[in-house]
């Protein structure tokens, strides 16, 4: 029975260092350009290829 409360503990430990990471990364500006990562493939202009 007290392996559930140290588990808890533990798990609570967890969510929170990942609710800190998360907080973190949004004031930092992680999150701030969701539009180009996903579209720079396409926009990328094509190099030359030298040994043609």
């Amino acid at each position: 029975m007290d392996i559930i409360i140290v588990l808890l503990g533990a798990s609570l430990v967890v969510a929170l260092g990942f609710l800190i990471a998360f907080i973190w990364s949004v004031k930092t500006g992680q999150f701030e350009d969701d539009y180009s990562p996903a579209h720079r493939i396409l926009f990328e202009d094509k190099k030359d290829n030298i040994n043609e």
